[in-house]
């Protein structure tokens, strides 16, 4: 009797032991096919998932994740064809609009010259504003256009942010008086050196300084720190949290805003994501804030 409940209880052993082993096997086949999965989303390769374990269960499990992997890719493949067709539509187009916008000014100009009425002259002004807004949107939509699909040959080299900021800031002069606008600006006596593209980050002061022109209260600040980081600070009493929640979507505009393409700002964006920063907005207590960092690469990279 003894010797059957040994033998009972060897045999119970050798099954819990088995579906131990059973149990970590499985686990480790579903860890491999949740890591390849993962690694096959980061990457852009065209390697299949393969596990190390026989079990026909997640072996079938794997070739089901395969094929709803060759489905992603295949859907990645199109949408990546289709939004480089659209980049290039769209920068095709907005060059291609400028010869008859051309046309338009220049025979406005020659209108301008005839004898006309009262009524005429005030058609002519609206045509022209009309015109001038069109060739302003089709510049800013060719430029962004070009921005997204990277051949705008930005090449990092080192960057002193104060300069930039300090030149900047000097070719909004006329604008900033004609709005009465007088920019209370502080920068650290030290230079700030980043690694960036300058024509790019010229091009990014500029478009935040044309917002802070737009919807600025008759103030401004402008904060460079150490680390970094740059503040426009303006009292804006026509914005709203939403409307500043969408500050960075492509053509979106406030109905303030005179001649604004709503692309000035989503340019911004894109150029400071391409150097490597981040870009952000934020509306309290009336005021309208966008802050802009730029980490120092070169001191990580001696870290690393």
């Amino acid at each position: 009797m003894i010797v059957w409940l040994w033998a009972s209880i060897g045999v119970l052993a050798l099954v819990i032991l088995g579906l131990l082993v059973k149990i970590h096997m499985l686990q480790r086949a579903a860890e491999e096919i949740g890591e390849a999965f993962a690694d096959r989303l980061a990457t852009d390769t065209n390697t299949l998932i393969d596990i190390s374990g026989r079990d026909r269960h997640m072996r079938r499990l794997a070739d089901a994740v395969n094929v709803q992997l060759r489905r992603l890719r295949e859907e990645r493949h199109r949408f990546r064809q289709g939004d480089t067709e659209l980049k290039g539509a769209v920068t095709n187009i907005s060059h291609d609009l400028r010869t008859p916008l051309t046309a338009i000014c220049g025979y406005l100009d020659l209108l301008e010259k005839e004898e006309k009425s009262e009524t005429v002259e005030r058609y002519i002004d609206i045509i022209r504003n009309r015109s001038e807004l069109m060739i302003l949107l089709t510049e800013e939509l060719f430029r962004y256009s070009v921005i997204l699909s990277g051949e705008s040959g930005a090449s990092a080299e080192p960057i002193v942010l104060n300069r930039v900021l300090e030149e900047s800031i000097a070719a909004f002069y006329t604008a900033f008086k004609e709005r009465d606008i007088t920019p209370r600006i502080r920068m650290p006596e030290e230079s700030v050196v980043r690694m960036l593209d300058g024509a790019a980050l010229s091009r990014v002061f500029s478009n935040l300084l044309q917002n802070a022109v737009k919807y600025s209260d008759g103030d401004l600040e402008i904060t460079l720190h150490e680390t970094g980081e740059i503040i426009f600070a303006n009292r804006a009493p026509g914005l709203d949290q939403v409307q500043v929640g969408r500050l960075f979507d492509r053509f979106f505009t406030v109905e303030s805003a005179r001649k604004s393409t709503g692309l000035g700002l989503a340019i911004a964006r894109s150029l400071v994501e391409q150097m490597g920063g981040s870009i952000s907005a934020e509306y309290a207590d009336g005021r309208l804030h966008i802050w802009i960092f730029f980490r120092n690469q070169p001191a990580d990279v001696e870290k690393a």
